[in-house]
């Protein structure tokens, strides 16, 4: 065999491997270059480099098990902030509501305690719903209390005392104050006004409604 066909023998040989060791040599870099991205974004430092990423809360969903005694504490120590918080709201808008209540006019308990005791003895709504209307107040107007004016309208032709029931209702329907005013010896063809005055604090929403009106 002469030594040109040896050497191009050789070059085909070497092409051939060439052609099989780049399909290994191109894996091999793409794998490592996979390997320094994520070295970069993982340990990236300020010195010029890529900056570094900012992880990622796992989502709660896929934590199984108990909660962790340290989150466990955290929570049941902000329940209790809650309910003191709520509590001492509640208290506040109480005491509130009493000093309110404090600069009416000093018959108003009287007639409120002979009111309810006609309230007892009445069935139904009473006889007197048409002549009670109510209007809100603004908070500002009474330190941040929840109160409604009631007028009491005489509209018979010898005097009147005036019963009314005020029912408070959260936003189910549910009452969770019930008040009571009065009014005596109004004139006929005159008006008397009383507030009700709730306890509650001014939040959450209460929805206030005439339950009762009864004149005697």
């Amino acid at each position: 065999m002469s030594e040109s066909n040896v050497t191009g023998q050789d070059a085909a040989s070497s092409r051939t491997a060439r052609s099989r060791l780049r399909p290994v040599v191109c894996g091999v870099g793409a794998a490592l270059t996979g390997v320094l991205a994520v070295a970069s974004c993982g340990h990236g430092s300020g010195n010029g480099g890529a900056g570094t990423s900012t992880p990622t809360a796992p989502a709660t969903s896929n934590f199984s098990g108990t909660v962790p005694s340290g989150m466990s504490s955290w929570a049941e120590s902000k329940k209790a902030e809650a309910s003191a918080s709520a509590s001492a709201a509640a208290s506040s808008a109480s005491a509130r509501a009493s000093e309110f209540e404090a600069s009416v006019s000093a018959d108003t308990e009287r007639a409120r305690a002979e009111a309810q005791k006609q309230l007892a003895k009445v069935k139904g709504r009473g006889n007197a719903t048409k002549d009670v209307s109510m209007t809100g107040v603004p908070l500002s107007q009474t330190h941040n209390v929840r109160a409604l004016l009631v007028t009491m309208t005489n509209r018979t032709d010898k005097p009147a005392s005036f019963a009314v029931q005020v029912d408070f209702s959260d936003s189910h329907g549910k009452v969770v104050e019930t008040v009571v005013v009065g009014a005596q010896n109004v004139k006929p063809g005159q008006k008397a006004e009383r507030y009700a005055i709730s306890h509650k604090p001014p939040e959450p929403h209460l929805t206030a409604e005439l339950a009762k009106a009864q004149r005697y």
